[in-house]
């Protein structure tokens, strides 16, 4: 098996989304604009023109040494490469007739916990979908902070007093805190069981942490632990260079104890497929908590994707991702390569 061609499609889902269809197989990357991460829709376009002649006729099934390839030919741009990595997992799936997730180290349990992102609004406002979202089935929440300290604070308090025994709360600020506010809000809120980031923040106060943004290779996965800088470190597919070496620091927490979040930056329906099957195939005692991106928008790419259920999703049992692109959303292709 050789790879042919190389196409890549643009989708407007609520951000701007660029789709891979390659040989059969798909992977998805969405970059969130060039000025929250170092990754933007039309790097990834200009890097698979980079990076397309030189992945021609390799065998997409040798995902170790495809991954050499890529990193000999481009140098970073770990969010260019993840599409294209995820693409050749779902046709090593399909090749060998199973589901990716298996192909990642088994399936553990039926289905596992989302989280639910609750956007910047005032308290009130926040407190009462998650109260919502609790009654749909959801126990994990991602409280979206970062801006005013006060406010922030009035925030995390109210949508505190909405959860029951059980519940898990996540206040990610997204970098929009300094230090000194961080610790402010942090400081206030010493009574309610949340998580946040910054091993400077974290060595002032007591709570738990998860480290986000900033882990985006083994090397300071390594050293944060070292740091003691996280109690639960979220991985993203994208910001790691795809499936292939998001395992390898999935498999290095497990080994080190550390809890995991399990996601990408953000996606619809392919990206949604392939956190799910990365996700059931993580023990369950070291995932902390994961998403399903393609219920945030209106726009669907693909059959076949995971749905949640009850706040719950499950990875498909069909070989590879288990999806099928809906061609005539992705209209033309925007790279083709060659």
């Amino acid at each position: 098996m050789k790879i042919k061609r190389i196409l890549a499609y643009r989708v407007e889902l609520p951000l701007h989304e660029t789709t891979y269809k390659w040989s059969g197989g798909n992977g998805e990357v969405c970059p969130l604009g060039p000025f929250y991460l170092p990754a933007y829709a039309e790097g990834v376009r200009a890097g698979l023109r980079e990076l397309g002649p030189h992945l021609i006729g390799e065998d997409p099934r040798q995902l170790a040494k495809l991954n050499r390839t890529m990193d000999a030919a481009l140098k970073g741009h770990p969010y260019v490469k993840s599409g294209i990595d995820i693409a050749c997992w779902d046709i090593l799936g399909q090749a060998t007739g199973m589901p990716v997730c298996e192909l990642l180290g088994g399936r553990y349990g039926e289905d596992v916990h989302l989280y639910r992102a609750i956007s910047q609004e005032s308290p009130e406002q926040m407190a009462a979908k998650v109260a919502g979202y609790r009654a749909e089935g959801y126990r994990r929440f991602q409280l979206k902070v970062g801006g005013d300290p006060d406010t922030d604070i009035a925030r995390i308090l109210a949508v505190a007093a909405k959860l029951q025994p059980g519940d898990r709360l996540v206040a990610d600020a997204n970098t929009g805190w300094v230090q000194h506010e961080a610790v402010r809000v942090a400081k206030a809120v010493r009574d309610v069981d949340v998580y946040e980031e910054c091993l400077a923040v974290r060595r002032l106060i007591p709570h738990p942490f998860v480290l986000d943004e900033n882990i985006d290779d083994l090397g300071i996965l390594l050293r944060a632990k070292a740091d003691l800088a996280m109690d639960v470190v979220n991985l993203k597919i994208s910001k790691l260079g795809g499936l292939t070496k998001i395992r390898q620091a999935r498999d290095l927490c497990v080994s080190m104890g550390i809890a995991m979040t399990l996601e990408d930056s953000w996606g619809g329906d392919i990206a949604t497929a392939a956190i799910a099957h990365l996700a059931q195939s993580t023990p369950a005692e070291f995932l902390f908590t994961t998403t399903d991106f393609n219920s945030y928008g209106p726009v669907s790419i693909a059959d076949g994707a995971p749905q949640r259920v009850n706040g719950r999703m499950a990875a498909s049992t069909a070989p590879g991702l288990g999806i099928t692109p809906k061609l005539n959303v992705l209209g033309k292709p925007v790279v083709v390569v060659p």
